[in-house]
């Protein structure tokens, strides 16, 4: 039998799995050490990333407690000077929206102490203080009524000649205005808590917070109605108040969010049956504020989602139509969840659109790409104005929309260019009155006259000729001959009348 050159003994094949086994330990091992080596890398450099952003993000540590109660409390008084300053920053404010000017109506809002009052009602909610919440609501409570009568006998005896951009700026917040709110109390509130207040940013978050125009604007709104406009003097003042109570709430609920935060100390009352009482009190207001705060949050998202998927749809789904820029430029829209939004189009009765095109609208309008539209209503009006010249109309946009199109520059020449037009119109335009007058005088012959800008075209260019048809009396003592002497004399006169040397006089009979 042949011997294996592959055949160990026993005791060969146990040392050989000792071996195995010792290799794949140390692996083992060596694995294990790698992967606590890893795991202690990254848990440092998690704790280093860490580190790293709560010293650049952490502000408690440079908060000063007391000096932010005292400087808050401080502009809660509503009294004397205060008060004069209020007023007087009313006027600039509704001067600027009258004059249409932003940069007055910035001054004016770094002037108002209209944000004392607020910021003590978010710190009042906070600390548990209901004696500084009474102050700050009723010192707040005379600010507005104080500015709305102001900026009222304003606009009262300072009507008005048309609607300014700054005026209608501040009737219909959205979502923007909701974050500005916000946002701006934060900075604001987080400025106020710093060692060394940041007056700059104070002064910044009164700019973009716009407290006082909405007031202004409210009073703006009432003097309206007083005038007898009840409808828009209603719409004003209800948008503005809207907008001004959206930053009230969202500054104060900021100010209660970064107090809370910063853990301020509460308040402490000796009868403790009085601190449980209040501090119940305390959040149930805050509750109070905090709801219709998130309430109108999210109807100004949604109306804001409403309008920017209503935009898409008409830009993208109507540009088949006949007119589609016109009617995209006049679209309305309504947001209404109580009453049902709705789109408008009207069509001005120019092109009527098929009943099958605005079946496939509505139906785009379920797509998943303009879900804040889904439930809204379609409305096409295509009712014919029988007192519209159309076509006038249409020229009348085309002409106006031209010129929003064009530069300025462009504009200026673009006009210039129809002044000369217009002026060359009234140069070679026939005094023909005059001109019959004298004919009737020197040419006792005729009968008639007329005249006409006859335009011609020999293919190669156009040319405009004035022409004068002439009629001579039926009488046997008037000849061809004489006809024809009279034609050519009254032609050249006419030519030297009218300084004209394209002119022709035709002879009727």
């Amino acid at each position: 039998m042949e011997e294996n050159k592959f055949n160990f003994s026993e005791e060969e094949e146990q040392k050989a799995k000792a071996v195995d086994k010792a290799q794949e330990a140390e692996k083992t091992q060596a694995v294990e050490e790698t992967k606590e080596a890893v795991k202690k890398d990254a848990k440092g450099l998690i704790g280093s990333v860490r580190s790293f952003f709560v010293q650049l993000l952490g502000f408690a540590h440079d908060t000063d407690r007391d000096a932010t109660i005292e400087a808050i409390k401080g502009d809660i008084p509503f009294k004397g000077a205060t008060a004069w300053i209020l007023i007087c920053s009313i006027f600039v404010a509704s001067i600027g929206l009258n004059a249409n000017s932003t940069a007055v109506v910035i001054g004016a809002m770094l002037i108002s102490p209209l944000m004392g009052p607020i910021l003590g009602i978010g710190l009042s909610l906070a600390i548990n203080d209901i004696d500084t919440l009474k102050r700050s609501l009723i010192n707040l409570a005379t600010m507005i009524v104080l500015s709305l009568l102001t900026a009222f006998l304003f606009f009262y005896f300072f009507p008005l000649s048309e609607d300014t951009s700054e005026l209608l700026g501040r009737v219909k917040p959205d979502i923007r205005d909701v974050l500005i709110a916000f946002f701006g109390g934060l900075a604001l509130i987080i400025a106020r808590t710093k060692k060394g207040t940041i007056a700059s940013v104070i002064f910044g978050v009164a700019i973009a917070t716009a407290l006082m125009p909405p007031l202004c604007t409210v009073g703006y709104g009432l003097a309206v109605a007083a005038e007898g406009d009840l409808s828009k003097g209603i719409e004003f003042a209800k948008g503005a108040i809207y907008l001004f109570t959206i930053n009230t709430i969202f500054i104060a609920l900021a100010t209660f969010l970064v107090l809370k935060l910063l853990r301020f100390p509460m308040l402490k009352y000796a009868n403790s049956a009085k601190r449980k009482r209040i501090a119940r009190l305390a959040s149930l207001i805050a509750i109070v504020v905090m709801i219709p705060a998130v309430m109108t949050f999210f109807s100004v998202l949604k109306e804001s989602n409403f309008k920017k998927d209503a935009r898409a749809f008409i830009d993208n789904e109507l540009d088949g139509l006949p007119h589609a820029d016109y009617i995209k430029k006049n679209v309305i829209y309504k947001y209404s969840p109580e009453q049902g939004s709705s789109i408008a189009l009207n069509s001005f009765g120019l092109d009527e659109i098929p009943q099958s095109t605005i079946d496939i609208l509505k139906s785009r309008m379920k797509a998943k790409a303009y879900r804040a539209i889904n439930e809204a209503t379609l409305i096409v009006d295509q009712k014919k104005n029988k007192s519209l010249d159309n076509f006038k109309y249409m020229e009348e946009l085309r002409y106006r929309d031209s010129l929003d199109l064009l530069s300025q520059n462009q504009k200026i020449q673009f006009l210039e260019e129809r002044v000369q037009r217009l002026a060359k119109y009234e140069r070679d335009e026939i005094p023909f009155e005059n001109i019959t007058a004298e004919v009737k005088i020197n040419y006792e012959n005729l009968e008639q006259i007329s005249y006409s800008n006859v335009i011609s075209s020999n293919f190669q260019k156009i040319d405009t000729l004035t022409v004068f048809s002439a009629k001579w009396k039926t009488d046997n003592a008037i000849t061809e001959e004489i006809k024809e002497k009279e034609k050519q004399k009254l032609e050249q006169w006419l030519k030297l009348k009218l300084k004209l040397k394209k002119l022709e006089v035709k002879r009727i009979n």
